[in-house]
């Protein structure tokens, strides 16, 4: 089930010691199927299982090492699509332990919680496939600010972007331009949410503009323009060239004391979206950078709601981007990149619900990162899995699954197996998804969630075929009664 690729391609990392890729691969294979489980559930015996954890502690075993050999398999990947999304996110990772904690994490919102934040960039093709892992940037903090807003806005401006955790977005930015250039034939979009509003990021993208590299964030702040006035503002003066009715779904704040509207509790509802566009030129705000251009072109794609419900906020969309709006089909086209930025999303509840990446116990933050490497990995598969029976549904199922584990399946559902060949990869996926809990109805496709449940059984069920099914390599004594 793309496993021995997997543990293949894992294999290739290099870390001074062939055994310790060998057993990456080792392990990779033996979690691919089972991502779910615990590491003890998972290797078996328990010298395979020591070996585990030895090889997450060992100190020439890093993040970037893991990762490497799958991020440029994902290049090869992107290299064969037109157009790439390169979607980009920050995620907590809560380590919090009621007794013994993790040696190493660091506090998150309160001194209680204690964890790390992870920022990957992940690619997608335009049907929203995801093609891997180009980069990621782990970090834990080692104190919080307490500072009241005035000293901390000093300290800010006072602070180089590097040294600031906001520098992600920059290094998102040239993971993203690595790509364009290693995949010169293929066209790249780096994606971010409103944290990305960074005007060291728009400068950057100026000065280092590739022909096949985009950008779109989203932005939130009210910044100002050239000759005058703030880029909303500009950008309202313009005509509507388009109205959508969309439907927004109810939202719950985290806290009681959430202001970020983008955060904040809404109910559901029908809105009425004005779609306008402008390009605009934004001037260097005085906490940025000498070093930055005094002024940067952009080009702006407006959706807001038309009269949104007395009490609730209007939704409104201010992405900032370098591809080109000149049509309303180059319009329409930034809107529907942008919409691809929800996949990241899927794919960190992809990584803490299907891999469990914050239940695993580990001691040191170390080995939590080195995990986390793995895990992030068997994330994208899972998501490759769900996505590709979607938009590839006809190919063979045996592309991505040995005959053991679809036979099984189809056993244990009562399904007529083909007169000919294997079934096809979306019929496939949808049985297996069954298995977690999917009803299979003619319009409703798998999710993640319960893919990854009814990938877990059908893993146990294919183990049980192959050593017991009517292709069994081995004769099994006979019982006596």
């Amino acid at each position: 089930m793309l496993i021995a690729e997997l543990g293949k391609e894992l294999g290739q990392a290099e870390f001074g010691d062939s055994r310790l890729s060998k057993r990456l691969a080792v392990i990779a294979e033996a979690t691919g199927n089972q991502s779910n489980a615990s590491f003890p559930s998972a290797m078996k015996p328990r010298a395979e299982l020591e070996a585990c954890y030895r090889f997450f502690d060992n100190p020439k075993v890093t993040p970037e090492r893991i990762l490497r050999p799958h991020i440029e398999a994902t290049y090869s990947r992107i290299a064969e699509t037109n157009f790439a999304v390169i979607a980009q996110d920050t995620t907590e990772i809560d380590l919090t332990r009621p007794n013994q904690q993790v040696r190493g994490a660091g506090p998150m919102s309160s001194e209680k919680r204690r964890g790390a934040f992870f920022h990957p960039s992940i690619a997608f093709d335009q049907s929203g496939v995801s093609l891997g892992i180009v980069g990621s940037h782990i970090w834990t903090r080692t104190k919080l600010n307490t500072d009241d807003r005035s000293t901390k806005d000093k300290k800010r401006e006072a602070t180089p972007i590097e040294e600031k955790e906001s520098y992600r977005w920059l290094q998102g930015f040239h993971q993203a331009k690595e790509v364009a250039l290693r995949c010169p034939e293929t066209t790249c979009v780096s994606v971010s949410d409103s944290e990305a509003d960074i005007y060291e990021l728009f400068s950057l993208v100026d000065q280092q503009r590739a022909e096949n590299l985009h950008v779109i964030v989203r932005g939130c702040k009210n910044r100002r323009t050239a000759p005058g006035g703030h880029w909303v503002e500009q950008a309202r003066k313009s005509e509507i060239i388009a109205t959508h009715t969309v439907n927004v779904r109810s939202r719950k704040a985290k806290t009681n004391a959430e202001t970020l509207p983008r955060k904040s509790s809404r109910s559901a509802r029908t809105a009425q979206i004005e779609v306008r566009r402008a390009t605009v030129t934004i001037k260097r705000p005085h906490s940025a950078s000498k070093d930055c251009s005094e002024t940067v072109t952009v080009n702006i794609v407006l959706c807001e709601e038309r009269n949104p419900p007395e009490g609730e906020t209007a939704i409104s969309w201010n992405l900032v981007t370098t591809m080109p709006i000149e049509t309303d089909e180059d319009v329409q086209r930034v809107i529907e990149t942008y919409c691809l930025r929800w996949q990241i999303e899927v794919y960190f509840r992809t990584l803490k619900s299907g891999c469990r990446i914050e239940e695993r116990q580990f001691e040191t933050i170390g080995r939590v990162k080195n995990c986390l490497a793995l895990m992030s990995v068997l994330a994208w598969r899972l998501m490759y899995v769900c996505y590709l029976g979607r938009e590839c549904p006809d190919i063979d199922c045996e592309v991505i699954f040995t005959p053991g584990e679809w036979k099984s399946v189809y056993a244990i559902l009562d399904l007529p197996e083909p007169a000919e060949g294997c079934p096809k990869l979306r019929d496939l996926v949808r049985a297996i998804a069954s298995l977690g809990g999917f009803i299979d109805r003619p319009k409703n496709e798998p999710g993640a969630q319960t893919l990854w449940r009814g990938l877990q059984r059908a893993f146990d069920l294919s183990t049980a075929w192959d050593i017991f099914g009517p292709g069994a390599k081995k004769n099994l004594p006979e019982l006596s009664v």
